[in-house]
């Protein structure tokens, strides 16, 4: 745990949810009122780590791992939105035992949408942090809007076999939009993230996790240790279907009775792949016509704002806390 998260009075802790799940969770003091934090798809608790100590100031904060992720338990064969969605629902009524606003990156988003429709007693107001709403159903994930589709069809093919992932290959065939043009991760980039991911391999045998202190930035050091935690049958259930159970996103948004928060982050689309983002506009103004009173923010950092932009990100859900959330 970073030292920053420490200082401000984290804990790591581990939830036994039943049926051989573990969820693990950091919570931070009890200064105001619960704050459960759910992270996108691959990534784990950590990648709150530029807001929690802030956020922690005026919450009592719960940044979670879901099930196929960190150091929560894998359930290889079981991953869909109604089982994630479960697992939350009984660590909302055990572990937090009070309302709680729920926000949600990306996947995460989606899921504090699930509670909000299938648990509003337990849900104070949810936050919705550039999810994919509308365009991560089937068939638009597949077949329109596939960009995020390809990616996660990479991740299967490279990373797939556990006992044989190829972290170099996973990265050569990423996809990345800049610049209104497709491009792929420079072969300098790859051949130096893998170079250090043998060397730690070598020097780790058998060892699942990839935790690599020499390997700069910070954040590429990071996403490869939960990229070697991540479960790719979390993936390949988006890609064969599985994983689509449970949640239909307009029937789900009548549901919800309370305070709702939409962060937009930046879009745009490419004529191939369609969308390269969570929503477009369009996408954002038909959630707005379901739910009236959605309080609608749009952003100019990327898909990850408590990252990209962590000042807005906490200011924004601060003051949705205080003028919104009763």
């Amino acid at each position: 745990m970073l030292r920053s998260i420490q200082k401000a009075g984290f804990n790591e802790k581990i939830f036994d949810v039943g049926q051989q799940v573990n969820l693990n969770y950091v919570e931070g003091p009890n200064h105001g009122r619960s704050l459960v934090l759910i992270p996108a798809q691959i990534v784990n608790w950590e990648n709150y780590y530029k807001v929690l100590p802030e956020l922690s100031k005026k919450f009592r904060v719960y940044a979670v791992d879901i099930r196929g992720h960190g150091k929560s338990s894998w359930t290889t064969g079981d991953y869909s939105w109604k089982s994630v969605g479960l697992d939350m629902r009984i660590f909302l009524k055990k572990v937090v035992q009070q309302p709680s606003i729920v926000s949600g990156n990306s996947s995460g988003g989606i899921i504090a949408l699930w509670l909000a429709a299938n648990v509003p007693d337990a849900v104070s107001g949810i936050v919705l942090e550039d999810a994919p709403l509308f365009s991560a159903e089937m068939p638009r994930i597949k077949e329109k809007d596939k960009y995020a589709y390809k990616g996660l069809q990479n991740l299967v093919e490279t990373l797939g076999d556990v006992q044989y992932r190829d972290f170099a290959a996973f990265l050569r065939g990423q996809e990345l939009f800049l610049n209104n043009q497709m491009k792929h991760f420079p072969n300098w980039f790859v051949n130096m993230a893998s170079f250090f991911i043998k060397r730690y391999q070598k020097s780790h045998p058998g060892e699942l996790t990839l935790d690599i202190p020499y390997l700069v930035p910070f954040s590429l050091r990071l996403f490869i240790k939960n990229l070697s935690q991540f479960d790719p049958d979390f993936a390949r259930a988006f890609v064969d279907g599985r994983f689509y159970e449970g949640i239909d996103h307009e029937e789900a948004l009548k549901k919800v009775q309370c305070p709702m928060l939409l962060l937009h982050a930046i879009w745009s689309r490419h004529p191939e792949y369609g969308l390269v983002g969570a929503m477009d506009d369009d996408d954002a103004q038909r959630a707005q016509e379901i739910v009236p009173n959605l309080i609608y923010r749009q952003s100019k950092a990327n898909h990850v704002i408590h990252s990209d932009r962590p000042k807005e990100f906490i200011r924004e859900l601060e003051e949705f806390a205080e003028k919104e959330v009763i």
